[in-house]
Parts: C-alpha cells; sequence; structure tokens
C-alpha cells in the first residue's frame, strides 16, 4: 500500500490478486533471507526457486500461449510490493519481466515471439539481459562461421546470471555489404564458451546475482538472430524495451523509498521531536513525486498497447529520471529522519540506502536523458506540449 495515499494501478481481480497474495505469503521469508544475501554476496536462489513454484516466470505471458495472463500495470505492482520484502530478488525478477514483455509487445503486434513464449511458459527459464550495458554498440567481436558466427566478449550488469538459463545479448559484427551492425540473438547459458565470473562485489544489490558473463567463441546460428540494427544508432525497438522495461524496474526502487519511508515513520512516532514534522513532510513529498511519475510511466506503457514513438520514449525516460532521484531523496529523508539510529544495520534504512543507489544507473542515465531529451525537444516539433 501506498505511504502517501497516491493510488496506484488497481489489480484486476483473479490471477493478479492470487499473485499479490502469494508476494505477501511468500514475502517474511525473502525479507529475513536478504540480510544474509546481503553479507554473503549471495544470489537469491531460494527466493527464485518459490517464485517458479508458483510461476511467476510465465505470468506476463499471454494465457492463449500458456502463460499467466498478467498485465504490464500489475506486474509493476506485484515487483513494487516484492522490493518491499527483498529488494533483490524483485530488480532480479524484474529483469526477466521485461525481456518477457518485449516479446509480448511484439507477439500482440504480430511480430512474431509465439514460439519463444511459449517454451518459457512450459519450462520457465530465467532471462538473462545484458542490453542495459551493450546499449547501442554493443560490444565484443562477431566473426562470420559456417552456419551462423562466433562471439567473444564480456558482458557485465547481468541480473540474474548466477541463477540464468538463457543469456540475451548482442554483439557487434562489420558486414561486408552492409557495414558496422548489431546482432541481437540469445545464447543458453549451458553452451560451450560460457561462463560466469564471481565478480559482483558491490555497494548495493547484492543479492540479483549480477555477475559478469564471459563468452569465449561462443557458436551462435543464423537462426537466432532475431535482430539486425545499424551499430550506435537508436532503433525503434529501444522504444518498446524503454516503455516496458522502466516502469518494472522503476516498481522495485519505489517499494525500496516506500519500505525506507514506513520504516523512518514507525521509528519517529515512537519519540517525536521539533524537527520531525517538517523532515516527514519532506520526505512524503519526495515520495509522492515519485509515486505519482511512477504511475504516469505506467499509463504510457498502456499495457503493451503502444506504438514505439520516441516522443513515447523520451516521456518515460524523463519519468525514470525523476522517479529514481525521488526515490533516492526520499530514502535520505528516511535516514534523516531516524537520525543515529538508521545508520545501524539492525533497522534495515542503512541497506535501503545502498540499493535505492542503483536507481540511477539504470539507461539511460541522468545527464545522457537530459541530452537525449533537450535534442529530441529541440529538433522534433511533435514532442511539444
Amino acid at each position: 500500500m501506498s505511504t502517501t495515499g497516491v493510488q496506484t494501478p488497481t489489480l484486476k481481480a483473479g490471477k493478479a490478486t492470487t499473485l499479490v497474495d502469494l508476494v505477501h505469503q511468500l514475502g517474511p521469508a525473502f525479507r529475513e533471507r536478504a540480510d544474509e544475501h546481503d553479507r554473503t554476496d549471495t544470489f537469491v536462489a531460494r527466493n527464485y526457486e518459490a517464485l517458479r513454484e508458483h510461476r511467476f516466470f510465465a505470468a506476463l505471458i499471454p494465457t492463449e500461449l500458456g502463460g499467466g495472463g498478467l498485465a504490464h500495470a500489475d506486474m509493476c505492482e506485484i515487483l513494487r510490493i516484492l522490493a518491499q520484502y527483498c529488494s533483490s530478488t524483485a530488480l532480479a525478477l524484474s529483469m526477466h519481466q521485461h525481456l518477457l514483455g518485449a516479446n509480448v509487445w511484439k507477439f500482440r503486434k504480430g511480430l512474431g515471439a509465439e514460439e519463444m513464449l511459449r517454451k518459457v511458459a512450459a519450462n520457465q527459464p530465467v532471462l538473462v539481459s545484458t542490453g542495459a550495458k551493450d546499449w547501442l554498440d554493443s560490444n565484443g567481436e562477431m566473426k562470420k562461421a559456417d552456419g551462423g558466427f562466433t562471439y567473444s566478449g564480456t558482458k557485465s550488469f547481468a541480473s540474474q546470471s548466477a541463477g540464468g538459463n538463457i543469456l540475451v545479448t548482442s554483439g557487434p559484427y562489420n558486414d561486408p555489404e552492409q557495414g558496422w551492425q548489431v546482432l541481437h540473438f540469445p545464447v543458453p547459458f549451458s553452451s560451450p564458451g560460457v561462463s560466469i565470473l564471481d565478480d559482483w562485489y558491490t555497494m548495493g544489490m547484492r543479492g540479483t546475482g549480477s555477475q559478469t558473463v564471459k563468452l569465449d567463441n561462443v557458436f551462435v546460428p543464423e537462426s537466432a538472430i532475431v535482430m539486425r540494427r545499424p551499430r550506435g544508432e537508436f532503433h525503434p525497438f529501444y522504444n518498446v524495451i524503454i516503455l516496458v522495461a522502466l516502469p518494472l524496474i522503476m516498481s522495485v526502487y519505489l517499494g525500496v523509498a516506500q519500505r525506507a519511508s514506513a520504516i523512518a515513520l514507525s521509528t519517529a512516532r515512537k519519540r517525536v521531536n521539533q524537527h520531525h514534522p517538517h523532515l516527514v513532510g519532506e520526505m512524503n513529498n519526495s515520495l509522492t513525486a515519485a509515486e505519482v511519475q511512477w504511475s504516469d510511466m505506467i499509463r504510457i506503457a498502456n499495457n503493451f498497447d503502444f506504438d514505439p514513438l520516441n516522443r513515447l520514449g523520451h516521456e518515460v525516460l524523463t519519468r525514470k529520471t525523476n522517479v529514481a532521484e525521488a526515490c533516492i531523496r526520499t530514502v535520505e529523508k528516511a535516514m534523516e529522519v531516524v537520525g543515529g539510529q538508521a545508520y545501524y544495520r539492525n533497522l534495515g534504512l542503512e541497506k535501503l540506502f545502498r540499493d535505492v543507489q542503483g536507481a540511477r544507473y539504470h539507461p539511460m542515465q541522468a545527464m545522457e536523458q537530459l541530452q537525449y531529451s533537450g535534442k529530441l525537444l529541440l529538433e522534433d516539433q511533435e514532442t511539444v506540449r
């Protein structure tokens, strides 16, 4: 529940409310394990087992393809709630869900993805994205081979890679006729040449298992290439990813901020001092700003019913920056409300403070977003309100 009273997306009766009930049932055990994963830098594997048992990894897939048929807005709400129990579990899960969501959009637009979605619905493999770090240029080296390509490179910030099954990635290829391209393709983690480095030792979100994945001369069949695009250029499909992924990801950080606010209020009410009302008011304003713009991101995504327009991508990116900054401010104010006690790990605010910092690093980062949006507004009259 929102701590400020701002209305969040309404869950549809049935499967969505059932999954929310399950989150609340599973959540206490997730929260108990969260501190241990944070201390030991270990992936939330047991939480993932529980989520798979209850088919969370197939929840977004349309029912006619064997999935749960959950709406995008409902999954955002589920991730927001889950983050208040274990932020690492929620963030890792959001990465799987945004890959699914992009393919649900394709399926609904008649652009394919049916086979892929049916396989995920049947087997619930964990999908791992490398798109954030790759962005427009990608990295590594692709070479032509009989029947396909070979790829070598490293992919960092690969959330859930510690428990992943399929890597959804890309590589640059200098086509003899068309020049530099980026090829997008999936790679099973079981493929020869794929390994996971032990390097996820970070400030926060330590349980996400976001290790670097190393690929050494991995064969990629021609049939596995799902998209080709010019290297370094903004492709329209990025607007699909932006509209689907960022509301899901920012749902997690909103949940972190709401949890921090709740802890601060509960602690401060036990011994109110003269500065508390003002500080709590500031915390409330920041949290309200995050909640309102998060809700608007979900409105723009419109449950996968949108066209991949630059204007819509710009609008979601703008709100992402604002939501990230507001969530970080909220947790900072929560620390200030509590005072010195917030510095102790046992209260939980210290961990939330570290975890919420990750909000700023999801693309586009603030400076890049400001540059992108400013340029678009100057060049495209259609984006003018």
